[in-house]
Parts: C-alpha cells; sequence; structure tokens
C-alpha cells in the first residue's frame, strides 16, 4: 500500500488535526508555498526602513538576509513550540508592516537604524511582561480600533510606493521621469493581470512573480544594474549588530509600543482565526503561549539585525485554502526561511530590483492591508454611537504627518517621533476615542451627532409600532391593510 501521503498523529500529545504529519516531499513543498506567499511581505519592510536609512544596497541585503533568517527562527519557534512559548499552530512569523512607518519616523528623527532596533527590543520585553495582562485589555482593541490602525498603516506606505515608482532617488536626473512610471505601471499592471488568472497558485504569488517580470523588463530596457550582486559573500551567517549598538530613547520607546500592542492584538486575532480554521481548540493558555512567542522573538530579533515580528495573516488564509492544516509544514517553511537568511546573496538580488518595480508592486501590496483593515472597519457597527467619529478622526489625524510632514516640527522632539508616524498617532487617537465614547458613555445618547445620523436612514422604533399589519406605502400615500389611505399629521402641528 503507497503510504507516501499518509498522515499520521504526532508523536506525542493529543491527537489534534495541526499534529499530523506528512511526508518529507509533502512537508517541504506545502512549506515553501508558505514562504512564496509571505516572500514578497517580508522583504518590504526592510527595503522601506533601510531606503530610509540611506543604506547601500549591500547594507540593504544584509537586513534582508537578517529578517529571513530571524523569520524563520521565530516560525519554527511558534510551530514547534517550547514550554510557556508557542501556540503549537501553523502560523508563519515574520516582519510585520505594522511598525513600518513608525520606524521610518525614528529614522528620520535622527535616531537613525540604531534607535530603531533599541526601540524594538524594549517595547518587546514590555509587551512580554504584559502578556499575562493583555487578555484584559485586549477589549480596549476592538475592530474600531485594530481597523483603524491597519488602514492607516496601508495609506501612510503610499508616499513610499510613490517615491518607489518616481525612481527612490529624488537627485537623480530620471527621478518621476515617464521612463521610471511607465515601468512601475507595466510591474503594477501585471499584478492585476495575473491575479485574474484562473490558477490560484499563480494567482496568489501574482505579486512576487510580477516582480520578476518587472525586472526582466527592466534588464531589457537598461533600467537595472545588478553588477554589485557579486560582491560579498554567497553565505554567512548574520552578524549581531552589524550596523552598531542599539540605542535607547525615550520618544521612540513609546512609540514602538504603541506598535507592540497593535502586534498583540492582530497575533490574538490570527492564532483564534487559524483554530478554527484547523478546527482545534485554542483556549487563553496557548494564545497567552503565542503571543509570548511573538515577543520574545521580537525582543531577540534586533540582535541579528531585523524587527518586530508577528504572525502572517496571508498565510492563516493559506492554510484555509489548501486544507492543509499541519503545524510541521509551516515549521519547514521556517526551516528554508533560515536558509534564506544566510544566504545574503540573495538578499543582495532582491535590493538590485529597480525600485520603479518596487513601487508598482507596493501600490498593490500597501493597498492591500488599507483594504484590510477597510474589511475589518466594516464588521463595526456604526448605528446609534459615536463608532464613525472614532474611525473619522483617527484616520484624519493619522494622515497628518503623511499631508504635512513638517507638521510637527516646531514641536519638541519627544513629541514629534511619536506624532510623526501616521500609525502611533491614528492608534492614540483611535485608543482614547474609543475608551471616551465606548467605555465612559456618560452623557452619551441615541444620536450623539449629525455625523451618525448620516451613516444610513434611520427610522424610530416609536415610528415602526404605530404601523398596522397590512400597512403599505403606494405613491407616497400609506395605505391600510383594507385599501383606505391613512392620513400622513405634518411635524408642524401641535401634539397638544
Amino acid at each position: 500500500m503507497n503510504t507516501k501521503n499518509k498522515t499520521r498523529p504526532a508523536a506525542s500529545g493529543p491527537a489534534r488535526p495541526e499534529d499530523k504529519r506528512l511526508s518529507i516531499g509533502s512537508t517541504f513543498a506545502y512549506g515553501f508555498q508558505h514562504v512564496l506567499t509571505m516572500y514578497g511581505g517580508i522583504i518590504a519592510p526592510p527595503l522601506i526602513i533601510g531606503a530610509a536609512a540611506g543604506m547601500s544596497s549591500q547594507d540593504i541585503g544584509l537586513l534582508i538576509a537578517a529578517c529571513l533568517f530571524v523569520g524563520g527562527l521565530a516560525t519554527i519557534l511558534q510551530t514547534i513550540g517550547i514550554p510557556f512559548f508557542g501556540s503549537q499552530l501553523p502560523l508563519v512569523q515574520g516582519v510585520s508592516f505594522a511598525g513600518v512607518s513608525t520606524m521610518v519616523a525614528i529614522v528620520h528623527g535622527g535616531g537613525g537604524i540604531q534607535a530603531v532596533f533599541g526601540s524594538v527590543i524594549v517595547a518587546s520585553l514590555i509587551g512580554l511582561l504584559i502578556t499575562p495582562l493583555f487578555s484584559k485589555i485586549i477589549k480596549f482593541f476592538p475592530p474600531v480600533v485594530t481597523g483603524t490602525v491597519i488602514t492607516t498603516i496601508g495609506l501612510t506606505l503610499m508616499p513610499v510606493a510613490a517615491n518607489w515608482a518616481m525612481g527612490g532617488n529624488a537627485a537623480a536626473p530620471t527621478y518621476g521621469s515617464v521612463a521610471n512610471i511607465g515601468l512601475a505601471a507595466a510591474t503594477m499592471g501585471i499584478v492585476l493581470l495575473l491575479s485574474k488568472v484562473g490558477n490560484a497558485a499563480i494567482s496568489r504569488l501574482s505579486i512576487l512573480l510580477a516582480m520578476v517580470i518587472g525586472t526582466v523588463i527592466a534588464l531589457v530596457t537598461g533600467m537595472a544594474d545588478f553588477s554589485k550582486v557579486g560582491q560579498g559573500p554567497i553565505v554567512a551567517f548574520p552578524t549581531p549588530f552589524a550596523f552598531g549598538a542599539p540605542t535607547f530613547e525615550i520618544a521612540s520607546i513609546v512609540s514602538m509600543l504603541i506598535v507592540i500592542l497593535v502586534t498583540l492584538t492582530e497575533t490574538s486575532a490570527d492564532i483564534i482565526a487559524v483554530g478554527e480554521i484547523v478546527g482545534t481548540k485554542v483556549d487563553s493558555k496557548r494564545i497567552g503561549n503565542g503571543l509570548r512567542a511573538d515577543m520574545l522573538s521580537s525582543a531577540v530579533s534586533p540582535l541579528f539585525n531585523s524587527f518586530t515580528q508577528s504572525a502572517f495573516a496571508q498565510n492563516v488564509g493559506l492554510v484555509a485554502i489548501t486544507g492543509i492544516k499541519s503545524r510541521f509544514v509551516v515549521s519547514a517553511g521556517g526551516l528554508i526561511l533560515v536558509v534564506l537568511g544566510v544566504l545574503p546573496i540573495l538578499g543582495r538580488v532582491v535590493a538590485a530590483v529597480p525600485t520603479p518595480v518596487l513601487g508598482g508592486a507596493g501600490v498593490v501590496l500597501f493597498g492591500t492591508v488599507a483594504a484590510s483593515g477597510i474589511r475589518t472597519l466594516s464588521k463595526v457597527e456604526y448605528r446609534n454611537n459615536m463608532n464613525l467619529i472614532i474611525v473619522a478622526a483617527s484616520i484624519g489625524f493619522g494622515m497628518i504627518p503623511i499631508a504635512a510632514p513638517k507638521f510637527y516640527d516646531q514641536f519638541p522632539s519627544w513629541f514629534s517621533t511619536i506624532f510623526h508616524s501616521g500609525i502611533s498617532s491614528a492608534a492614540l487617537m483611535a485608543i482614547v476615542l474609543n475608551v471616551l465614547f465606548n467605555h465612559f458613555k456618560a452623557g452619551n445618547s441615541d444620536n450623539q451627532s449629525v455625523f451618525v445620523a448620516g451613516t444610513g436612514r434611520v427610522v424610530s422604533e416609536a415610528d415602526i409600532a404605530c404601523l398596522a399589519h397590512g400597512d403599505r406605502f403606494e405613491n407616497g400615500k400609506l395605505i391600510d391593510a383594507e385599501g383606505k389611505e391613512v392620513p400622513l399629521k405634518s411635524s408642524t402641528v401641535s401634539d397638544h
């Protein structure tokens, strides 16, 4: 009997769907699929942050390799697990977009990449300490808050995509040229075209494949330069603190702590979601173990020149699509990431991809982040509450430093570091307003503002109670069950 693809339970512990094992070949094949699904997402943050820090292509290559390496280790910890760390669920870990704009703000604030690493270490350790208490404060991060924050993350990254599409270097003579923007548009068009292809695998890999095709186009037209790819080692273990010792700034740490709270919320949601998809029990203990793995990985990652780690939601979706529930498949994907992480030449290849190609893919990639936030906001109830005001004020506040980058230049440095990040601004506003309007309800009414009334047509219960069975409207007239017109009282008539 052929048992090549036959699944079998893990050697120890209860028989859970996620504990099933596949053949070695199938395990690594499906694991590689997970890597391909999230590869575009995991390389984008180091590209953005490295460019903001003014790094060379070689240094950005090292940064990318470091993020792959740490993401692989974090994935293995999350899926295999050790006592108190790891949810033992099929969750892929990697650098999240949640902290990108905050890290860029820290870099631009003068702290450099060293301040980014320092803030990640301290904020992650604080996150690790508060994990046992997080279940008690998670109520302050409902969808109206998390959806607002995720939407803002996508929107705040759009200037990055636009800058890439124009060429990335404002001092270059070709910056904003038709050729650059045309290459970005072609890449974006390829993403959309591949997304429409009937093949599910090609559709899921549309961004990565479009970047490859766009780069080939750039090579043919002389817009790509890979001459420096061979400069440097092919294989290298990530050097601890390769970019210098971390520095610790209070304002940067506060900004990053906000990111950590959002990350904890997102990972909690991903753990619950994948538990439902797999069909396994997820209790508070398991969530706590998953969050501790998140925070431990994030705290250690700057040692190897990487950033905050969190679960990748797109891979949760891949589990649902493929039906492959084994956590060992994802562990294999983590091992593949580790191997890729010790090949800095791959990082240099990615760093050499023309920025217009990245810009075209980035429009869709970053837009997907914003769309994910909008999808979360669509689940929010907006009737007879102030949720619309919370969303409107928070996103508007978060867009201020994006629309006017010099808005906070006259403020103290600690203040500008926190609020120059659109994500920090939006998160703070959303959290405060959610507490003010949804937790302290003294003074609230059924219709707190004109904006609430504008969210949709509202008919009071009193009006409905006045209608009788069989009443209907015809040509603007109220007709009863016997076909007789029911007179309508004008709002100007006195009730007395």
